[in-house]
């Protein structure tokens, strides 16, 4: 058997890890079982990035949201009837959290009755069986995977089933919500799923989607990392006049997706891991005047405050593109200082559709160049902890120096850095030892040495008689002989005349 857990903390981020450990505290202090449940499981599962955490507890989960308020969590949106909280988690984790329950129907296509429940009841009341698996997150279980719909084998066929022949009678959304799994994995619907979707198609369903449900399927699609394939399934069951009449009338502005799905790839490569709801949402409206643009969400259900959030979204991003081609920003440090704090929906906003190359420059150095230079501020202070200054904040303030100094181009080469390091902490080169004067050279000392027994040799030669000879005919003492005799000594006079 997998090792689930295993799986899930090697592909977690540490911001999301450190969020589970602190629901999972919260939980077992509070004496509740606590379960990773529906797309987080199934991502994890397919290989998937896993976008956010869904936790399912058997309990009350409000009192688990009340305390995550506390360490800085935000709760997004809370329905207290079916007890599920949407929350942004610290570390700007998305997830939500919810309390086990069973929807009891009394006939086909009524409102269910909620009943508080099991975690098992809660899998099996779900829409389709790949989003009916949970890990356990108990102490006692810690890993178990809980199937008990089967929905790993439907995962691993690449199938989306329904549970139920009801599924769609009693929740029409689920045919928007069929198409829109089936999209974004790559799946196919199971034989019998795709009857009861006929049927229901056939008998006119979809007309009875409330405008909330619909919404809420909006929402969603505007999230998923390809949302053309799903709008375009929608187009092709003449669905999407589910959602709106006038955009299905109009069409999704395909274009803006498609340049917005390449900005988030280039956001990914850099790093990032983008929520891009806002600036979707108004790709996929991309066709539609403004009017018709809050029309189309306030009949999905959007509230006034979100409808100008939404539409007021663009303008934000503008007005922070005239900030970031300003003078204030003509120095790589402070435009990088600008960046860093924008939110990277905006940034992908203005990649997507501005036509500034003021602008443009300045987002693409950041990402490309800018960022991998921050990266290696480690190596930086590093070289300067080797010139012997000790670290705190004067040692800060000068690597935070070295870096606005290489937005500029400079100090790429560890030489090049050693010089700034140098200047900017005072830190002198340690001057060199001056060389001794050198002996003279053994080989000459031997050739000295070699010459003054040659000069004595010539004596002998043939040269040096030659030279002699010369001196006795010109009636000179000639040189002494080699032997230190002289060479024509007179004989002694005997006496006789």
């Amino acid at each position: 058997m997998p090792d689930y857990m295993f799986l899930l903390e090697s592909r977690l981020s540490p911001e999301q890890r450190a969020v589970m450990l602190r629901v999972q505290e919260l939980a077992a202090a509070m004496g509740f079982n606590l379960y990773l449940t529906g797309g987080t499981v199934r991502d994890l599962i397919t290989g998937a990035s896993l976008r956010d955490l869904d936790f399912t507890v058997e309990g009350n989960p409000s009192k688990i949201a009340r305390e995550l308020e506390k360490g800085g969590a935000k709760i997004l949106v809370e329905d207290e009837k079916l007890r599920h909280i949407e929350v942004l988690f610290a570390g700007d984790v998305e997830g939500s959290i919810s309390g086990a329950r069973d929807d009891h129907y009394v006939r086909p296509g009524t409102r269910p009755e909620i009943r508080w429940s099991t975690i098992m009841e809660d899998l099996r009341r779900r829409d389709f069986s790949l989003n009916s698996i949970a890990i356990s997150l108990n102490p006692a279980s810690r890993g178990l995977l809980l199937d008990p719909t089967n929905g790993l084998s439907d995962i691993e066929r690449g199938e989306v089933r329904a549970l139920t022949i009801h599924s769609f009678t009693n929740q029409p959304v689920r045919l928007l919500r069929l198409l829109r799994f089936a999209a974004r994995m790559g799946f196919k619907p199971e034989g019998r799923t795709q009857e009861w979707f006929d049927l229901a198609i056939e008998r006119d369903l979809h007309h009875t989607i409330t405008p909330e449900d619909a919404g809420g399927e909006l929402r969603a699609v505007a999230r998923e990392e390809r949302p053309a394939v799903v709008l375009k399934a929608w187009e092709q069951h003449d669905l999407l006049e589910v959602v709106n009449a006038n955009l299905a009338k109009r069409h999704p502005d395909y274009d803006a997706i498609a340049r917005l799905m390449k900005v988030r790839e280039d956001l990914f490569t850099a790093g990032f891991r983008p929520r891009l709801g806002a600036p979707m949402l108004l790709a996929i409206l991309g066709k539609l005047k403004d009017r018709e643009q809050s029309g189309v969400l306030a009949k999905a259900g959007y509230r006034s405050a979100e409808i100008d959030k939404a539409l007021g979204f663009a303008e934000q991003a503008i007005e922070a593109q005239k900030e970031l081609i300003g003078k204030k920003m003509n120095a790589p440090i402070d435009a990088y200082r600008f960046l860093e704090q924008m939110p990277v929906d905006q940034i992908a906003y203005l990649l997507a559709e501005s036509r500034n190359s003021g602008a443009l420059s300045k987002i693409r150095a950041y990402l490309n160049k800018w960022r991998p230079v921050r990266f290696g501020l480690p190596m930086v202070s590093n070289e300067l902890e080797a010139l012997g200054m000790a670290r705190g904040e004067k040692f800060d303030q000068i690597v935070e120096q070295v870096f606005a100094i290489q937005l500029t181009g400079r100090g790429k080469t560890p030489e090049e850095r050693e010089k700034i390091l140098r200047k900017l902490s005072g830190i002198k080169e340690v001057p060199k030892k001056k060389e001794k004067e050198k002996k003279p050279a053994k080989s000459a000392e031997k050739a000295r040495g070699a010459a003054e027994p040659a000069a004595k040799q010539t004596h002998g030669t043939a040269a040096g008689k030659a030279a002699i000879k010369a001196r006795v005919a010109a009636g000179k003492p000639s040189a002494p002989a080699a032997h230190g005799k002289s060479a024509a000594s007179p004989k002694k006079s005997s006496g006789r005349k």
